[in-house]
């Protein structure tokens, strides 16, 4: 009977420290797909991910000044997820989702409509040009998608409809479990990772051409990409 029952604690402690090792390998894996945006990823491209706000200064500059331009250059070779949501916080009441965002209730609006509009537009380029249009004036955000789609010619119902339905929360929802599952933890704005990485943040900040190029490879599309 001693000898069962010590077989039985030896089985049990197997189970517990493989349990642990399954949960210390998911805490440290790649993040998980944020939304859909990613139909048309080709597996050699480099994934950049965004975690922005977007009534954040530091956010707009970046993606007016650093990826947008150059995703115009190198889309053949990268890859862009967007995660509006930054430091903000989830909420879960009587079944309700509310969000506490960094730089108030309109934040918590324009994430929304960028999380929508980055969800339900499939040309990458496009959805990063919604996004840079509409962060670079987001305090009436509803105003500013509706300017950005006037200005690009897109489909303001289906974002619009995303917004007012629980797709709109439910997908910020997601974008931020995503976001706080980054390890080490987001402390500054944005904050961007290139194949998973937080490496490097000063020069990607600086200069993500480049640094899109040194992650890419040597092939001959990156070399006609990077060297021209």
């Amino acid at each position: 009977m001693l000898s069962i029952r010590k077989r039985i604690h030896k089985g049990l402690f197997v189970v517990v420290v493989l349990v642990c090792l399954f949960i210390i390998l998911l805490w440290n894996s790649p993040l998980p797909v944020i939304t859909s945006q990613l139909h048309d990823r080709a597996a050699s491209k480099v994934v950049v991910t965004v975690y922005y706000e977007a009534l954040c200064p530091d956010s707009k500059y970046f993606l007016a000044k650093q990826l947008l331009p150059t995703f115009k250059i190198a889309k053949s070779i990268m890859e862009v997820k967007l995660a509006p949501y930054g430091k903000a916080k989830t909420k879960q009441y009587n079944g309700k989702i509310t969000f506490d965002c960094q730089h108030g209730p309109t934040e918590c609006q324009a994430n929304i409509y960028h999380a929508c509009a980055a969800e339900m537009i499939e040309d990458p380029l496009l959805r990063l040009e919604v996004a840079t249009c509409m962060i670079m004036d987001n305090r009436l955000p509803e105003e500013a998608m509706y300017k950005c789609a006037k200005q690009f010619n897109f489909d303001v119902t289906i974002i619009q409809n995303c917004f007012e339905s629980n797709r709109g929360v439910d997908l910020l929802k997601v974008i931020g479990e995503a976001t706080h599952l980054l390890r080490p933890p987001v402390t500054f704005i944005p904050t961007i990772t290139i194949d998973g990485s937080q490496g490097r943040q000063e020069s990607i900040l600086k200069d993500l051409f480049s640094e899109i190029c040194k992650a890419a490879g040597d092939s001959e599309e990156v070399k006609d990409v990077c060297q021209n």
